[in-house]
């Protein structure tokens, strides 16, 4: 049995075995957050967008049609190994960076032009009666 309490980020998925208390079409595979539980269901904040603005909607939900999301395990192990390093760099006394680094250009390196290039040609048409 799954826990869930207030605050819980949780992924929405109807499941079609239970018929009681199953979401919307609309809402079926959007994440919302937790802000009531109950005995056998969940109240759920999910953002729902409606023509030109994203109104918050409070949905009640049984709890066979919602996950634990998983959206936040990356950020939250990430926090944990920057607490670490921050703590490594300060019993050393050295700065350790943090930030996220986007993808660097590759390092330059020397192309051999011994083998000659491959022309490429379309193949002819063969128009077959």
């Amino acid at each position: 049995m799954k826990v869930y309490k207030v605050g819980d980020i949780v992924d929405i998925k109807g499941n079609g075995a239970v018929q009681k208390g199953m979401p919307y079409k609309a809402y079926h595979g959007k994440t919302g957050r937790v802000f009531n539980v109950t005995a056998h269901a969940l109240g759920v904040i999910v953002n729902k967008r409606v023509r030109h603005r994203i109104i918050p909607k409070r949905i009640n939900i049984r709890i066979e049609h919602v996950n634990h999301s998983k959206c936040r395990q990356d950020f939250l192990q990430r926090v944990k190994s920057n607490e670490k390093l921050r703590k490594e760099a300060k019993e050393k006394g050295t700065k350790v960076e943090l930030k996220r680094q986007p993808a660097q250009p590759r390092p330059a390196h020397i192309v051999s032009g011994r083998n000659p290039a491959i022309q490429l040609a379309p193949i002819p048409y063969e128009f077959i009666a």
